[in-house]
């Protein structure tokens, strides 16, 4: 794709999958198109509320639960044009690309048949298998745990082998807070820093006035 070359380099959302024991990073995902929106809402965690008829004061009992939803555009038109360079698309179109995301979404055939085996061996308590901790990174200043809610593929163009070229992917987030992980987890402290990194950010917005208010103060 044909860019201006004094154009601003644009970053790339992504994913980021590290070893939640050693928070070594296993695998990068950057995805191929930004989204034109990303949608945030943000549950509030308090305590007290409606007593009869009257209202307590708002005490917070932890961290908002935030959850994110994106769309994301696959599409093998551009690797199709330099048919030499990306061979991979050529025979198996997108598909690639959406079987690391779906990857995401349930454990790997090594922990499947790990779990059949201790269950054949007699094994009474299997423990859970254990996914790696999710990053969602949306800019230097957005570096945060999550884990993945929902997630659906909408395939709408194939090659005539029926391989998939252009998909979008919806997926849903909940950010992991201390709440959930804990304060010495990876995780925690990476919430922690995005936690910081608002106050930092809300502490250079602009202050306003009781002018601005129609009001001289407040007595």
């Amino acid at each position: 794709m044909t860019t201006f070359p004094n154009s601003p380099r644009v970053l790339k959302g992504g994913l980021v999958l590290i070893d939640p024991e050693s928070a070594r990073v296993l695998r990068i995902i950057s995805l191929q198109y930004n989204p034109d929106s990303l949608s945030r809402t943000l549950q509030i965690q308090s305590s007290g509320g409606e007593a009869g008829n009257r209202s307590e004061p708002m005490r917070f009992k932890g961290p908002a639960v935030e959850t994110i939803k994106l769309d994301a555009e696959i599409d093998a038109a551009d690797q199709l044009e330099f048919p030499d360079q990306h061979r991979a698309v050529v025979e198996h179109g997108i598909q690639p690309q959406l079987a690391v995301l779906e990857s995401l979404a349930h454990p790997t055939s090594a922990q499947l048949l790990r779990v059949d085996a201790e269950a054949s061996s007699g094994t009474l308590e299997i423990a859970p298998m254990e996914a790696p901790l999710i990053l969602f990174v949306w800019s230097k200043s957005r570096v945060v745990p999550v884990r993945l809610t929902d997630f659906s593929i909408t395939e709408e163009a194939f090659d005539p082998a029926l391989n998939p070229i252009r998909a979008k992917v919806s997926l849903g987030l909940r950010v992991l807070s201390v709440d959930d992980l804990g304060f010495a987890h990876k995780g925690g402290s990476l919430f922690m820093s995005y936690l910081q990194t608002k106050e930092q950010l809300a502490a250079k917005a602009q202050p306003g006035s009781f002018a601005a208010l129609g009001i001289g103060g407040i007595e």
